[in-house]
Formats: structure tokens, C-alpha cells, sequence
């Protein structure tokens, strides 16, 4: 057997892909070993695939695209070949917050303006990383609502395992982080949801799998066992039979120890607010209309210059061609069809219009 590949991931619900494959054989057989290296922040993440240390993550795409265009230090030299995951991200604020956000049963997002005016100070939002799907998409929320987040929040970055003892303590007012933190936050009593991210961007990409450019290039044939296992694992992870499993597995003391409860209801069945979906409706699939919409909000709040060619960065990024070997081998899909899975159409984008013209409406 070759020497373990590497993989970093962080305590959420949504490294279940990784888990579920390890536990189940699914590396094993097909000849490869892993070791799974559980990191304290997306910064260690970053940082350690920038480098050599993690051959692969579970990631954050908007991070993995910030690194690769320079916000971060040196261009790093990183590809995406699959996606992992959509969904499961809430957006939470303290009970006080919320119970104002949410007064006669209203949108949060109607009350937010006049809540933020009658704050005597910045309410302070956690968000995992400030290049994270969160960040940007509890921006776009505030923006949808006639909120500047520049202006009118001050957002701190919290690793996603300490958020909720962060907003018990009363030292944010509210964060967004991914499953199963949410939940948590509500049994515990510290907050309350206001939402699921995927009331701004329905079944969004959330985590994807990113590996240094350099081992994509000198292992391709154990890239593509890696992607055939991880894929064989995400089906899995999408059947509702298969949560309680899961919900215990990702619960291990020896491993992620995540409450399990919270976990169960995240995973496809359950009850929370928000689910994550893994492999239905190609959720697996790394689509360069995604990435680019990821940069398009980089770029909207200033963190790229108007002229970066945000398709450049999306093609060198996104790799779909990557994975096209492993969905044909796995008989999930034609390497032929990949193509036609490419572009906006393939899942409900944010609909800019729709929120500015509810906003007008009420």
C-alpha cells in the first residue's frame, strides 16, 4: 500500500464523506490508506494544503478560490475536483436578537433595518472564516434587507466548534456556522435560528474536497481512487436509513465527538432547520458557475479588484475533468454528460431580484 494520503477536516457534519468512507472500507478497497488529521480552524486547514502537510480537505470553496488568487499570501496552487456537500449552514442570534428579528412571526430579514437602528452599538456576527460560504452569504442576507455589512455589523471570524460558547457567553450577538452548530446552539439555549442558508441560495455548494495541485499532478491514479471512494461515500451519506449510523459515527469519542442528536438532524430525514444534501442531484459535481459566483461576491465587496478575471480563477480552481475518470469507473455517470452538468442552471442561483422586490413590497 502508498504511503497515507493526508486529509484535513474540520468537526462538522458535513465531513461525514470522509468519516463514513474510513469506517466503512470504502479507501481500503480500492487500495489506497488515509490518515485523517482533525484541525482547529479553517486557517490550519488553508495553511497546512497551501504547503504540503494535508494532501487533501474537506474545504471551504470560497477559501480554497481566495487562496488561489492571492488574499491570502502567495498565490497558492490548489484544484477542486469534487463537491461534497449543500446546505446545513443557520444563520443564529441570541434569544433577545431573535425574539426582536422575529416579533409577530415576521421574516427576520423585514425587521433587520429598524433592529440594527435601535442597537446602541455593532451587533457582532462570528462567521468560520471571512473567506467562507457563510461570510458570504450572511452578507448577501443583510444586504437583501437594506443592511450594509460593512457599516452596519462588526463580524469577528470563530472557529465553527466554539461559536456556541462564544454567543452563551455573550460576546457575539450572533453567528453563521455550519451543521451541527445550529442545532446545538438552540438545545443548549444559547440562540435561536432565523434561518437556513438555503432559504438565501437553495441546496447552495457548500463543501468541497481541494487538494494541492502538485499531488493532484505526481498521484493521478490515487486521486482518482480517492474521488471513487469519497463518491461511493456520499451516496451513503444521502440515504435517510443510513443517518442514525452516521449520527453515531460522527458522535465517536475517538473522533469528531459531535453530539449526536444535533448531528441526526442535519443528515437527509431529520428534523432541523436546515438539511445537507451529499450526492443527489449531482451535489458531487464542482461547477465553475458556483466558483464564479463565489468570486462575483469577492469581488462585490471589494476584496478582488474589478478587473480580476474571475473566470480564469474558476477554470484553474474548479476541476470537473478531474473527477470524470472516477463517476465513469464508480458507474454513477458518463464522463461524456459531465459537460452538460456545467453552468447556473444546474441548481436555483440567489435571485437578487426576488429579494429587493419582497424588500419593496413589505
Amino acid at each position: 500500500m502508498s504511503k497515507p494520503i493526508r486529509i484535513g477536516l474540520l468537526r462538522l457534519v458535513d465531513s461525514a464523506p470522509i468519516i463514513v468512507a474510513e469506517a466503512n472500507g470504502l479507501f481500503r478497497a480500492r487500495g489506497i490508506d488515509v490518515e485523517i488529521s482533525i484541525e482547529p480552524s479553517w486557517a490550519n486547514i488553508a495553511d497546512k494544503l497551501t504547503y504540503g502537510i494535508l494532501d487533501a480537505a474537506v474545504m471551504l470553496p470560497p477559501l480554497a478560490l481566495a487562496a488561489c488568487a492571492g488574499l491570502r499570501g502567495p498565490k497558492a496552487r490548489l484544484v477542486v475536483p469534487m463537491s461534497l456537500s449543500q446546505g446545513g449552514n443557520a444563520i443564529v442570534a441570541s434569544n433577545a436578537a431573535a425574539a426582536s428579528l422575529t416579533e409577530g412571526g415576521a421574516r427576520p430579514r423585514l425587521l433587520l433595518l429598524e433592529w440594527l437602528r435601535s442597537q446602541t452599538e455593532r451587533p457582532r456576527f462570528a462567521v468560520v472564516h471571512a473567506f467562507s460560504t457563510h461570510n458570504l452569504l450572511l452578507r448577501y442576507w443583510l444586504a437583501s434587507g437594506g443592511a450594509d455589512p460593512d457599516r452596519d455589523i462588526e463580524t469577528v471570524v470563530i472557529p465553527p466548534e466554539q461559536v456556541v460558547a462564544a454567543l452563551a457567553a455573550g460576546s457575539i450577538t450572533g453567528f453563521c456556522a455550519g451543521a451541527p452548530w445550529g442545532d446545538v446552539a438552540e438545545r443548549q439555549g444559547a440562540g435561536k435560528i432565523l434561518l437556513g442558508t438555503s432559504t438565501i441560495w437553495p441546496f447552495h455548494p457548500e463543501k468541497c474536497l481541494c487538494v494541492g495541485e502538485a499531488w493532484a499532478e505526481a498521484n493521478p491514479e490515487l486521486l482518482q481512487h480517492l474521488l471513487g471512494a469519497v463518491l461511493q461515500a456520499q451516496i451513503l451519506c444521502d440515504q435517510s436509513d443510513e443517518a442514525a449510523g452516521i449520527a453515531a459515527l460522527l458522535a465517536d469519542p475517538n473522533g469528531l465527538n459531535l453530539p449526536e442528536d444535533s448531528c441526526r438532524a442535519a443528515l437527509p430525514g431529520g428534523a432541523g432547520a436546515e438539511l445537507i444534501r451529499f450526492y443527489t442531484r449531482e451535489a458531487w459535481f464542482p461547477a465553475r458557475a458556483h466558483a464564479h459566483w463565489f468570486l462575483g461576491q469577492m469581488q462585490r465587496w471589494k476584496w478582488l479588484d474589478e478587473t480580476t478575471d474571475l473566470n480564469a480563477i474558476a477554470a484553474q480552481v474548479y476541476r470537473p475533468d478531474l473527477l470524470a475518470g472516477a463517476v465513469e469507473a464508480e458507474g454513477l455517470y458518463t464522463a461524456a454528460g459531465l459537460p452538460e452538468l456545467e453552468g447556473a442552471a444546474m441548481l436555483p442561483m440567489p435571485d437578487d431580484e426576488a429579494f429587493s422586490s419582497e424588500r419593496r413590497l413589505n
